[in-house]
């Protein structure tokens, strides 16, 4: 059983935000694969189903992003999932807008929610970092929970589109030809 997370937070005013990059992928997942994310429990929403002929569950935790980790390890916790089956998918400022990078494991770099994750987990576990690029303002905060501007939009869709890919991906042929396919 794989357990496949996006971060982002959970209130309507940061849905087209890009901190929310996680949510949106696990929302494209979900859409593909008819799995509704909409039970209530473990400090999230999730479902579960199929993909590849495995058995997944997809969370958003709906913590703030900087206590995601609480809802990840109560699901890791409940099914006894091993790090080597969990994917976290995440938006990552150091990373050029419209890129995704894979990884097996890692520190959480500057990203609150991957600090939280990784304050729970170890940094043993599978990721997915979406490139949101970073602000020439210098005005982080603003910059990943403001509003997405248009000419973004379509890059940060494909992004999405790539990362649901690179999920799959791994589910199906593993996460060292994810990373050679996809980084």
């Amino acid at each position: 059983m794989y357990l496949i997370v996006g971060l982002g937070n959970p209130e309507e005013d940061y849905s087209n935000t890009r901190h929310n990059m996680g949510f949106d992928t696990v929302n494209k997942i979900a859409s593909e694969y008819n799995i509704e994310v909409n039970k209530k429990k473990f400090k999230g929403l999730y479902g579960a189903g199929v993909i590849e002929g495995e058995k997944v569950i997809l969370l958003k935790p709906q913590t703030f992003m900087n206590l995601s980790g609480e809802s990840v390890k109560e699901v890791v916790d409940f099914y006894k999932i091993e790090n080597c089956d969990i994917i976290v998918i995440y938006d990552d400022m150091d990373i050029d807008l419209g890129t995704i990078k894979i990884r097996k494991k890692g520190n959480p770099g500057s990203h609150n929610g991957m600090k939280s994750v990784v304050h729970y987990l170890g940094i043993e576990f599978p990721r997915i970092r979406i490139g949101i690029g970073k602000p020439e303002n210098g005005d982080f905060i603003r910059y990943v929970i403001g509003p997405i501007p248009e000419e973004e939009k379509e890059i940060l869709d494909k992004s999405t589109t790539l990362a649901k890919d690179a999920v799959v991906e791994i589910i199906k042929c593993g996460i060292d030809n994810a990373m050679n396919k996809f980084n």
